[in-house]
């Protein structure tokens, strides 16, 4: 009898196979992760949703369980990057440990690193992100070079350049493959130092 017989199929082959659910904060960081990936390739503007959810290996429905839209799920992916430089790097003071600390984050995170300082700083919707560090980079100069550079124009302009050569000389590094990671903190170095020595003479 049909009822009596007993399929010879094993039990994994006549049902299908159950999906793991991952939890929802080990989800939302697997598409900040894929989001970054994405977006550090083409920009803001020239990925789409379907861009990310084919990164991640997610559906549109579980992409948008977890952000409402492309610039929510952007401006998550910006801050996760900008939480992440300020806890390798911190956020207050500049010393000897200050330039290895950031190109070890840079190392660790390339695709956020160029996101916040190649992509989001040409997109107007997304430069406070930007406008905030540099902010605080600057602010950090005047504090460090107050005693080497009298208060003035001078020490303005250095205070200003100092910030944008080393995340410039960073993101050249991370382009030209990272090369002698052991000494491209000193060179650096010597970069910013020829700023202040300019800044001296003036």
């Amino acid at each position: 009898m049909a009822a009596a017989r007993q399929s010879t199929q094993p039990a994994s082959e006549s049902q299908p196979e159950r999906v793991r659910r991952m939890p929802r904060a080990e989800r939302r960081e697997q598409i900040l992760d894929a989001a970054t990936r994405a977006f550090a390739r083409t920009g803001f503007t020239a990925t789409g949703l379907d861009d990310i959810a084919a990164e991640a290996g997610v559906t549109h429905v579980i992409l948008y369980r977890h952000f409402a839209s492309k610039n929510d799920l952007y401006r998550a992916v910006l801050d996760r990057a900008c939480t992440r430089l300020g806890d390798a790097v911190g956020t207050e003071t500049y010393d000897e440990g200050s330039i290895p600390a950031l190109l070890r984050a840079a190392a660790a995170d390339p695709e956020g690193f160029r996101l916040l300082f190649r992509h989001a700083v040409r997109e107007s919707e997304f430069r406070d992100v930007i406008d905030r560090i540099r902010l605080a980079s600057t602010e950090i100069a005047h504090r460090h070079l107050a005693d080497t550079i009298p208060d003035g124009p001078w020490q303005n302009w250095a205070a200003r350049l100092i910030p944008t050569l080393t995340l410039e000389a960073v993101i050249a590094w991370l382009d030209t493959g990272q090369p002698d990671p052991d000494h491209a903190a000193n060179r650096i170095g010597q970069a910013i130092q020829g700023v202040i020595q300019a800044a001296q003479t003036g």
